[in-house]
């Protein structure tokens, strides 16, 4: 087949990285721009240096490929607020599929703009809409570890009252510098963030509601930052009168299909997905309580990499093509 032809917006922050390293090493992808205003005509691995050797290519403020529809897809790797105001002031031809790494699409009430309609991206929720679809609006890191330790159950109609904590590494609030992304300051160290106010909470009783049909889901969420660079680990805990067993069983068939998200029967930690695309799941029963712990990679299928997945499904291709990946094991 012939390669698909590339274009990112935004591409020197970590969600920007991540994606360069995948796409650069994906056998039916050609990267044809990088654009990035503060970064102009520096090779990209001067600012991911990590990439040196691997590519050549220079951040670009070029944007014609854009207006001409010389691109396949378009990846909106930009702050919240940001992927709006880009499609609102420049003509993407109407040809270019595009994938929004933002929350600015994820809602329903905002799904749309001009003539682009788009799509919420959660494969393992919408794998047949994502494929039939023009515009992918990628979930949220939180919001996608949330979703997936939950989904079987909201589709058994069993959630009422949730209790979910998680953590997460310092590259789930950006590149840019904050007293609270500081190496002094996360070291050694941990805080609730946001809490019960979340923004993910939105997409995620959005989905959540999609299946159960219901509006008597109440998720309490409590985030923390943590002393580490990368990864969620959320555990979710709420009654539940079946077994362990049957809710495994559950587990099991409602992800049978769905090649990146694994249950587990034994205790699970965040190494096991660091530097991959999984969700690994692990269900625990102590009497009438039921904990479902699960853990992401927040770049990886958080973001980029289920940004990838999204593409790969747009293009009629193996969703794992490009992102069989492994764990660093240490």
């Amino acid at each position: 087949m012939n390669k698909i032809k590339v274009g990112i917006i935004g591409g020197a922050g970590y969600t920007g990285g991540e994606l360069i390293r995948l796409l650069i090493h994906h056998p039916y992808v050609s990267i044809s721009f990088i654009h990035s205003r503060s970064n102009t005509n520096k090779p990209v691995s001067f600012v991911h240096q990590d990439l040196i050797g691997d590519t050549d290519l220079v951040f670009s403020d070029d944007l014609s490929s854009l207006t001409e529809g010389s691109i396949d897809v378009l990846f909106l790797c930009v702050g919240h607020g940001e992927a709006r105001k880009f499609l609102e002031e420049t003509n993407v031809d109407d040809t270019i599929k595009v994938i929004d790494l933002s929350q600015d699409f994820r809602l329903h009430q905002k799904s749309a703009i001009a003539n682009r309609q788009f799509v919420y991206g959660l494969p393992e929720l919408n794998k047949e809409k994502i494929i039939a679809a023009q515009n992918i609006a990628n979930p949220g890191c939180f919001a996608t570890a949330l979703q997936l330790g939950l989904l079987p159950l909201a589709k058994t109609g069993l959630l009422k009252n949730v209790y979910s904590t998680g953590i997460t590494g310092s590259t789930g609030a950006g590149q840019s510098l904050s007293p609270t992304t500081h190496f002094s300051w996360r070291a050694n160290n941990i805080q609730a963030y946001k809490t019960l106010t979340h923004q993910h909470l939105y997409e995620v009783n959005q989905s959540l509601q999609q299946l159960q049909h219901t509006s008597g889901i109440d998720v309490n969420f409590v985030p923390w930052r943590g002393d580490f660079t990368r990864g969620i680990f959320i555990s979710s805990q709420m009654n539940c009168r079946l077994t362990e067993q049957e809710v495994t069983e559950h587990y099991e068939e409602y992800y049978k299909d769905h090649p990146f998200t694994v249950v587990s029967k034994e205790p699970i930690s965040l190494k096991q997905v660091v530097n991959t695309n999984k969700c690994v799941i692990q269900i625990e029963k102590v009497e009438e309580k039921l904990v479902v712990h699960s853990a992401v990679d927040n770049l990886l299928k958080g973001a980029s990499g289920q940004a990838l997945q999204n593409m790969n499904l747009l293009f009629g291709l193996d969703e794992q093509e490009g992102l069989r990946l492994k764990a660093t094991g240490f």
